[in-house]
């Protein structure tokens, strides 16, 4: 089961840059990401959304590449693979990114847009859908971010760790330099 987890920030570019930092620690498996969303809510009180998967992208490849595969086979059959071919991967790309298009995939962008109205203009927010993780190390990692948790889905005592470690001023520890 995925933890949903929101975090608001008071600029613009700081739910951007964290999505960044959780995307490396993705490659370093530490995390494992079903959705993650930026919301925006610029000086006028827009709200803008920032997906993390083109999801019309996605389907227009992967239809581009089973139609193309598809025509080709027909082809074969009436003597001409290559018009097969293009003409598969032509209906299929256009296919797939229709469907694509059209598909929500992860958090609710209805959720999404209700909550992001709520955050103060110039601000940004972070929507995780967050399927694993190794808690201790990815929180070492943002200690001192200076965000809010918003909503979560976690126990209270998961939400209580996460809200410490990013609220957690960066001072040097009083015993810094001893052994």
């Amino acid at each position: 089961m995925s933890d949903l987890i929101v975090v608001g920030f008071d600029s613009t570019d700081e739910a951007d840059k964290v999505l960044l930092k959780l995307n490396s620690l993705r490659k370093e498996y530490l995390i494992d990401l079903e959705d993650a969303v930026v919301v925006v809510r610029d000086a006028d009180g827009k709200v803008h959304l920032k997906q993390s998967m083109n999801l019309t992208t996605v389907g227009a490849t992967s239809g581009l590449l089973s139609g193309s595969l598809w025509g080709g086979l027909v082809g074969l059959l009436f003597l001409n693979p290559l018009a097969g071919f293009a003409l598969g991967g032509a209906i299929g790309a256009g296919a797939g990114a229709l469907s694509g298009s059209l598909v929500d995939y992860g958090i609710d962008d209805d959720f999404i847009k209700s909550l992001g109205n709520t955050i103060p203009n110039n601000s940004s927010a972070l929507f995780v859908l967050v399927r694993k993780v190794q808690p201790e190390k990815v929180l070492a990692e943002f200690s001192g971010l200076r965000g809010r948790v918003l909503k979560t889905s976690l126990s209270p005592e998961q939400e209580q760790k996460l809200q410490a470690a990013i609220s957690e001023a960066q001072t040097p520890s009083p015993q810094a330099g001893t052994f």
